[in-house]
């Protein structure tokens, strides 16, 4: 772990222009390793300096959730400035259970899947997310080619982004027919055992101004955090098993909470850790109708040039998804699009960023950013 956290830890505080005697709170977040890694994070590269340190872990919504908590210190009054850390150094292949001697948390989600569907020897994360493909397919008569579109159109995004795990663009045949990893998904649709962390400087608006960070500030408009919801267990479905109501139901409240509709927003960061995923969330996300979602690909409303880029970064497929710092990863990528220096993946006019980060188990952050003190 030591040799990217301190240096993530450093590069938000030096963005800021803060020195770490001013972080009264640090939540960080990490899904592989033992307890208090968070405090063997900071005390040796940053300091000791005696704050309080929350470490959490939600599984593949951890980033956000340490992003989620330390907005709520700030909001609530308890701390003007908290550091948001997350990292990951995950063990080879696929996500597997580590303690076999207990329950498994997501038990109940998989016994859906496997009724439904059954379930074969392999990985669970890529049949769960290809039963809730098939399902989607099954249910509105489309086919395997719109989540080869996905990859491709998120591989080609990558090609920019020098934070990227893949450098390398994919012909959509070359995605077509990549390693299969179950059913119709290939490998080059699953997102890979990556290694990472990322941070970002949670503070009030008193803070920003003492140290006269107008010009760089990004506010968050709205955060949602949901939970899953009845439906998830009671109605036999596979997308709902993997977070679709529970997205749906936290973007709908983001939305009404910021004043602002889908058609508001111009870049999107989402959690595609298979292509399946990001074709559902689209809906999910209230960006089209129920059934649609290949409808707006048709149309190229998901990249460059149509409605809203989706995924600038490459995404958790291509530019990599270390657990505990993805949604910190995303945080990152919309204020570089929102601020103007996202380079070459750049999205035109940016103004309004929705970031989504999804854990099965399950837990979902839906965040709504835009620039804290425009025109300063």
């Amino acid at each position: 772990f030591p040799t990217f956290k301190p240096f993530l830890g450093l590069n938000a505080l030096a963005d800021a222009g803060i020195p770490y005697s001013e972080v009264k709170q640090a939540c960080v977040g990490y899904v592989y390793g033992d307890s208090t890694c968070g405090q063997r994070a900071i005390y040796h590269s940053l300091g000791l300096t005696g704050i309080p340190i929350i470490n959490v872990n939600n599984n593949c919504a951890t980033g956000s959730t340490a992003l989620f908590l330390a907005r709520q210190l700030v909001e609530g009054g308890l701390a003007d400035c908290v550091l948001a850390l997350g990292f990951e150094r995950m063990a080879k292949g696929s996500i597997t259970l580590k303690f076999t001697d207990r329950t498994n948390p997501v038990d109940k989600h998989v016994e859906i899947v496997a009724n439904k569907y059954g379930l074969i020897s392999g990985p669970i994360a890529p049949q769960m997310f290809g039963n809730a493909g098939k399902e989607y397919m099954e249910r509105y008569g489309t086919n395997p080619e719109y989540f080869s579109k996905i990859a491709w159109k998120n591989h080609s995004h990558s090609a920019n982004n020098p934070y990227s795990q893949f450098q390398k663009e994919y012909t959509l045949d070359e995605i077509r027919q990549s390693r299969k990893i179950f059913d119709f998904l290939t490998v080059l649709q699953c997102c890979p055992t990556s290694n990472g962390a990322a941070a970002a400087i949670v503070a009030n608006e008193e803070f920003v101004k003492r140290y006269k960070l107008q010009p760089k500030a990004v506010e968050i408009l709205a955060q949602v955090m949901a939970t899953d919801y009845p439906s998830t267990f009671e109605e036999n479905d596979c997308m709902k098993v993997v977070g679709y109501d529970m997205t749906k139901k936290a973007a709908e409240k983001c939305f009404e909470k910021a004043g602002l509709k889908p058609t508001d927003v111009d870049v999107i960061e989402l959690h595609d850790c298979f292509s399946v995923n990001e074709l559902i969330t689209y809906e999910a996300l209230g960006l089209c109708p129920e059934g649609r979602a290949c409808d707006l690909i048709d149309r190229g409303d998901n990249t460059y040039g149509g409605k809203w880029v989706i995924n600038p970064s490459g995404g958790l497929l291509s530019k990599g998804h270390p657990l505990g710092a993805t949604g910190l990863a995303q945080c990152a990528e919309l204020c570089w699009q929102l601020r103007g220096l996202a380079g070459r993946r750049q999205v035109p006019g940016a103004k309004v960023a929705l970031q989504h980060n999804l854990g099965v188990g399950g837990a979902v952050v839906v965040t709504l950013y835009g620039m804290g003190f425009p025109g300063a």
